[in-house]
């Protein structure tokens, strides 16, 4: 049934951006920042499959508290950051698989919300759970061979 799901979500995908005639008046407070979505229409069904296949393995880790299945989701390079108490924070992926170790096998759920691919790079946000806790992540892929790989993830929780 997931596997249904996502293959749905990724023929439908969109991305969204921010379009204002004036740059800096694009803020949150901002009535003249439009949001507009446009269709991707660049991506083929392999890219897509392989790209969700990469992302697969990063939520099944957490479901089973198994960082050397998330592992194959990510380059041996990548890095994960986010902001807390508004500094930034970045630390190698490694510190990801000390949480996921560290953690123990509970539900994982995740809808890909915008995917943009250009030859072998591409950008992905999802909206996921983890037990009971819900994240934002965003990941830069590069396709390694045949396989793509996440070279950093960013994230908010929720």
């Amino acid at each position: 049934m997931t596997k249904i799901y996502l293959l749905t979500v990724l023929c439908s995908l969109f991305f969204i951006s921010c379009n204002c005639n004036n740059s800096s008046k694009c803020n949150k407070e901002s009535e003249e920042c439009k949001t507009t979505k446009k269709v991707e229409t660049m991506c083929n069904e392999k890219e897509k499959n392989d790209i969700a296949q990469t992302i697969e393995y990063y939520i099944e880790g957490g479901r089973q508290a198994n960082s050397k299945i998330t592992a194959k989701a990510f380059s041996e390079t990548a890095t994960m950051s986010w902001s807390e108490n508004g500094r930034l924070k970045s630390v190698p992926i490694s510190v990801l698989y000390e949480i996921v170790d560290g953690g123990k096998p509970a539900s994982a759920s995740y809808q890909i919300t915008d995917c943009n691919i250009e030859s072998s790079i591409a950008i992905v946000r999802i909206e996921s759970q983890f037990g009971d806790a819900k994240y934002t992540d965003m990941f830069t892929l590069v396709k390694d061979g045949s396989e793509w790989k996440i070279i950093s993830k960013i994230y908010h929780a929720k």
